[in-house]
């Protein structure tokens, strides 16, 4: 490892310490040794022991950077995991981190615009709206319209500070590849890689701007979710400015409660539009924790969703979205069979997988899971209880399923928390057998022709002559097939040609022998010459 790296891990360690989160980590026969090790560094003590442990967590996490933020913000959003203090602290890390100097905020902003804010906003907010592990808000109105908008502006310096974090993980990522064979099928450099590129995707706001554009125009004129407008002639790599927007934060219960929010229908409809951004638009917001999500205040009765903060997405290819959705169809009709088939059929294990140990090692692990009521089983937690079965058998980690897997323990967090008894597969489960009627059947069909439609229509008058062109090139092919098969045929006739005089001269030289040891005279040189004369035949018939 390298000087900075080892550094940097000594941080690491060090926060971890001097902010007693040691301490959380229980006392069992498995933790011993890292106990242990903890008393040798005794120069490192608990700085903060007067401080709640949730609230340690928080600094500690907040401290180390947004890397390790954004960790914390994926556990914020399963609450079933932590107790509640632990649980509210860590939901702070979504919008409420420890903003950066205003000033320099400013200063960002004007070196984007190529000029003073004033210019183009009025009203400017030095102290910010919200501040995140990425960059912080700001409030103003456009100038030309009064339209109040926010001017969301990227930390300065923050990317070397991502950098060293992910070099350290490609560090003890490569590190456990190469000493842990177990490791290595799970892919770490690979899923380090897409983290990183996920982190860094999210430094430069043009893509997130574009991501929000496609995301808008995805639910355009659908009650369910509202994307702010975004205005592309402000945004810039380091600045994004888009509509204000005001809602009730998806997490606050009892602002929600209290306006008498259906909060069963908002939890089904927020499942709803993670599987149409899955399944429909192969577009889906993967960073659905509750410092992106509000509730409109209209229509508490009919709630609609607000989605903020698109700089992580994930895709799917149509492949990937029939294996996904078949598995879960299959799983949830306890047909482990299939899913073991799909998962070979798919290319996710081996091709030379044992399916009968497969499905068994599936039902093994799965089939406790309905012993529950359907309502009380998470559903993300059965794709994680599946995947790791599957692990066992030399699946590959597909990154792109890991971002799908984290947004869906994401979306069923939220779901649970607004409703406990929401049994997220009653509500997925028709659409995914919509989805999947629609790929394959007379639907299908249908679709496909639709789709087709204009190419048929253009490609129509072409047709006639298209036709003739086929005809006369198939004429011309099977002329061409007649002449080579010809020539074939004659080429066979002169092999065998030549064959026949190398065997007639061969035969004719072994009588010549057999009479010249006869001692009989004249014959055997009559007859060596016509063997002669049968080889030289066969030489000029063969390079004709």
């Amino acid at each position: 490892m390298r000087l900075n790296e080892i550094r940097r891990l000594y941080k690491i360690i060090r926060v971890h310490l001097e902010y007693g989160l040691d301490e959380l980590v229980p006392d069992n026969s498995l933790t011993r040794w890292p106990h242990f090790l903890r008393r040798g560094l005794f120069w490192l003590k608990n700085k903060h022991s007067d401080k709640e442990e949730g609230d340690r967590l928080r600094l500690a996490l907040q401290e180390l950077g947004p890397v390790w933020i954004k960790f914390g913000q994926m556990l914020s959003t399963r609450r079933d995991l932590f107790p509640d203090d632990i649980a509210d602290q860590l939901a702070l890390l979504q919008d409420q981190v420890m903003p950066f100097d205003s000033k320099l905020a400013k200063e960002e902003i004007e070196k984007a615009l190529g000029g003073p804010v004033e210019t183009w906003f009025d009203d400017f907010e030095m102290t910010p709206l919200a501040s995140a592990s990425i960059a912080q808000v700001h409030v103003a109105r456009l100038r030309e319209n009064g339209r109040e908008v926010v001017l969301k502006v990227i930390r300065p310096d923050i990317l070397p500070v991502i950098q060293s974090d992910i070099k350290l993980m490609y560090r003890m990522a490569g590190i456990l590849s190469r000493f842990l064979p177990v490791a290595r099928r799970l892919r770490p450099v690979e899923v380090v890689h897409e983290y990183e590129k996920t982190l860094i995707n999210e430094l430069d706001l043009l893509r997130e701007a574009a991501n929000a554009i496609q995301m808008r125009r995805n639910f355009d004129n659908n009650p369910i979710l509202y994307v702010p407008e975004v205005f592309s002639d402000f945004s810039h790599k380091n600045l994004m400015v888009s509509e204000r927007i005001y809602g009730i934060g998806v997490s606050d219960i009892d602002t929600l409660t209290k306006r008498d929010t259906n909060l069963k229908l908002l939890a089904e409809r927020g499942v709803e539009i993670f599987f149409s951004q899955v399944f429909r638009d192969s577009f889906f917001h993967a960073d659905m924790h509750p410092g992106n999500l509000f509730v409109s205040y209209d229509n508490p009765d009919d709630p609609t969703w607000i989605g903020l903060d698109c700089g992580i997405v994930g895709t799917l290819n149509r492949e990937d979205k029939r294996y996904l959705a078949e598995n879960l169809l299959a799983f949830f009709n306890r047909d482990y069979r299939k899913v073991a088939e799909l998962h070979v059929d798919s290319g996710w294990v081996p091709a030379d997988t044992n399916v009968d140990e497969f499905e068994f090692a599936i039902r093994t692990v799965c089939e406790p899971i309905f012993e529950k009521p359907l309502g009380e089983i998470s559903f993300g937690h059965v794709l994680v209880n599946l995947f790791s079965t599957a692990r066992q058998f030399d699946m590959e980690v597909q990154p792109q399923l890991v971002l799908l897997e984290k947004t869906l323990l994401y979306v069923e967090g939220l779901g649970r928390q607004l409703y406990p008894q929401l049994n997220l597969w009653e509500t997925a489960k028709p659409f995914l057998e919509d989805w999947m009627s629609r790929q394959v059947g007379p639907k299908a069909v249908l679709n496909a022709i639709k789709e087709k439609a204009p190419f048929w229509a253009e490609t129509l008058p072409e047709l006639p002559e298209l036709v003739y062109d086929s005809l006369r090139q198939g004429k011309a092919v099977s002329q061409r097939m007649d002449e080579m098969y010809g020539a074939f045929l004659e080429g066979q006739r002169q092999q065998n040609r030549v064959r026949f005089l190398l065997g007639i001269g061969a035969s004719l030289l072994i009588t010549s022998a057999i009479l010249f040891t006869h001692q009989i005279e004249t014959l055997p040189e009559i007859t060596c010459v016509t063997a002669l004369g049968s080889w030289l035949f066969a030489w000029r018939a063969a390079n004709k």
